[in-house]
């Protein structure tokens, strides 16, 4: 499952209620924003996040706001007494940090989804909760994105923490970053592992839920592209990604088109569509013998014979070779998303001129 954020340093703007429709329509099915920002203005929170609740409750979206006991006391909320108030406001669950005493974080638990942080929780941190009696049936484990670059957290050790955090039970969110507006005052993305910092978000969302024990990723940047966008759309509801890409020729387009799957048997330098030789093939001349690049689109040309027609993307430098045609490119920003057409995935190249 994907989410994304909207930040509450501006009043929602036409453009932003735009975006937070496109997004769901696309598939996102969450918010995150927080309450604690240095760079906001605190004053206005009320407002906003009265506006941002309604949106969400009127397209169905669930909203996980970051506080701080001082936040809260903006919006005028006991976080000690009834919740109800907060649910009034749209808010789904609370991630709770930043010197909320244990006890406190017990009592929301038996009313609303609490987040905890989990990058920084410990056992001492569980056990204290245990004592307050929590419902932990109703907690998250919500890790932190990082603004500045070079502290984002190391993927051995992210993972090892996951690992201990499927073993107490409840849902593991991490973020990516951004690729169309990225937040102040750094801009330099919003990602929980440094090493996806400037990472395709989508390839980044892939790794985390199939490599790194997460269950829902989130946008931690202010917006997506829409080329962004439609790509989340299809891999989440069709199982395909799409590579956008650029062609050197009109030659042999017939071949290229529709959706490939990558063969059960993956190679290491290629993928290889299991579709594409299967197809009524013409006779495919010898054109552009290039050497062949990470993210060439390719196909065999009549001098490999019985492999004429085979169509593969490169993964692995390659040399030229006289009987396979360079047709196309995958653009760089998707190359990341390559690394992701594992054995049976399917694939479409979306042609962008």
């Amino acid at each position: 499952m994907f989410g994304f954020s909207v930040f509450l340093g501006s009043d929602m703007s036409q453009e932003t209620e735009d975006y937070l429709i496109e997004m769901t329509q696309n598939g996102f099915v969450g918010i995150f924003t927080s309450m604690h920002i240095p760079e906001d203005d605190q004053s206005q929170y009320v407002s906003r996040i009265t506006h941002l609740g309604n949106l969400a409750k009127e397209h169905g979206l669930n909203l996980m706001v970051d506080i701080s006991t001082k936040g809260l006391a903006t919006l005028g909320m006991d976080i000690n007494g009834d919740l109800n108030k907060i649910k009034e406001f749209g808010i789904t669950g609370l991630r709770m940090d930043y010197g909320i005493p244990m006890e406190t974080i017990a009592h929301v638990s038996h009313q609303l989804t609490v987040g905890l942080n989990a990058s920084t929780l410990s056992l001492n941190d569980i056990a204290e909760l245990k004592k307050h009696g929590a419902q932990f049936s109703n907690m998250e484990f919500w890790h932190n994105y990082y603004p500045r670059v070079e502290t984002g957290l190391e993927r051995d050790d992210f993972i090892k923490k996951n690992v201990w955090l499927k073993e107490l039970g409840g849902k593991i969110i991490s973020f990516t970053p951004g690729d169309k507006v990225l937040r102040g005052p750094l801009f330099c993305g919003l990602p929980t592992l440094e090493e996806h910092r400037f990472r395709h978000p989508l390839a980044a969302g892939i790794d985390m839920l199939t490599e790194c024990l997460v269950d829902e990723v989130y946008i931690g940047d202010e917006q997506l592209s829409i080329e962004t966008m439609n790509q989340f759309k299809h891999y989440q509801e069709h199982q395909i990604i799409q590579l956008n890409s650029q062609f050197y020729t009109e030659d042999y387009q017939e071949l290229l088109t529709d959706v490939h799957t990558n063969r059960m048997d993956t190679a290491r330098d290629v993928v290889r569509s299991q579709e594409a030789r299967f197809k009524k093939l013409p006779f495919i001349n010898q054109i552009n013998t290039i050497e062949r690049f990470k993210g060439a689109i390719t196909l065999d040309n009549h001098l490999y014979g019985r492999y004429a027609g085979e169509l593969q993307i490169v993964k692995n430098e390659l040399a030229a070779d006289p009987r396979v045609n360079v047709m196309g490119k995958v653009i760089d920003k998707d190359l990341d998303l390559i690394k992701w057409i594992t054995a049976g995935q399917k694939y479409q190249f979306i042609r962008k001129d």
